[in-house]
């Protein structure tokens, strides 16, 4: 009698195991929380470095720039000969210069960047990644501000080998800076994204950042100009800027501090609302 062949009972498979990201050598899911620090962060270095690699094209020239001012106007109107509200002429200079050239700078770190990533076709590297208009807004303007930072303390470095820099207040210097700089890094992210070619943008900086910036008290006081061209001065942001940073270092001040303080602050809050309203439409970024 023939053993009867027992039927193998089927193998039950078992399901993949899934493979963790410590087994596959991935690094974990990296969670970002409401804001996404890690990426704004990053954003921000690059913004630095982009700058910060070629040093002598976007720090050290224009400071060379501003000391060729100086000297020019010292040499001008003679050194040590000639005193405007009670200070040598060089020494309130330096004040002014050192402000123009910080917001001058903040304005182009900003929209330097935005503007050629648009023309070369990779503004699509940034506004990929998961970074949301208000940090996209944060880390372009805090790159503009470092980079008018870096450019008004080598400024100053420089320009003490030509004149005497006075201290009257040290936190309106730095909230001035600071201001200044904000509102022309943001000024910078705006006009990028308006621009569609470099020729928008020379049209932005000859025709309204540069006359502004030079019409503003930097190399003499407002209260020198006819009372219409005085009349037309208050209404010029930049004013209020380099009168109350020169107020930080000389104690001489066209109109009350404490006014430009309020007028600085609340153009930044403006122009915050007005930068990230742009950035989070889309309007010529992601069409």
């Amino acid at each position: 009698m023939h053993d009867q062949a027992v039927p193998s009972s089927p193998q039950t498979s078992s399901p993949p195991r899934a493979v963790s990201a410590r087994d596959s050598g991935l690094p974990p899911p990296r969670h970002m929380g409401a804001v996404n620090w890690r990426g704004m962060w990053e954003l921000y270095l690059k913004e630095v470095r982009r700058f910060w690699k070629v040093f002598f094209q976007t720090v050290a020239s224009p400071v060379i720039t501003s000391l060729m001012f100086l000297l020019m106007m010292v040499f001008a109107f003679g050194r040590g000969s000639t005193e405007v509200a009670g200070y040598p002429f060089e020494d309130f200079l330096v004040p002014g210069l050192i402000i123009m050239t910080m917001i001058q700078n903040a304005f182009a770190n900003t929209s330097s960047s935005i503007l050629v990533s648009k023309v070369q076709g990779n503004i699509v590297d940034v506004l990929m990644p998961p970074l949301s208009a208000l940090e996209l807004t944060i880390s372009w303007t805090l790159g503009g501000l470092t980079r008018g930072v870096a450019v008004g303390l080598v400024s100053a470095a420089v320009m003490y080998i030509f004149a005497h820099i006075h201290l009257h207040s040290l936190g309106m210097v730095i909230f001035h800076g600071i201001a200044g700089c904000l509102f022309m890094s943001m000024m910078g992210v705006i006009a990028a994204v308006w621009a569609e070619k470099f020729d928008h943008m020379a049209l932005v900086n000859n025709f309204i950042v540069m006359p502004l910036t030079f019409l503003s008290g930097t190399f003499y006081t407002v209260d020198r100009l006819p009372a219409w061209a005085q009349f037309l001065a208050h209404y010029n942001p930049f004013f209020y800027n380099i009168d109350g940073f020169r107020y930080g270092f000389l104690g001489h001040e066209t109109v009350s501090p404490m006014i430009g303080v309020g007028v600085l602050t609340g153009l930044n809050v403006v122009m915050f609302a007005l930068t990230y309203g742009l950035i989070k439409s889309g309007y010529k970024l992601k069409s």
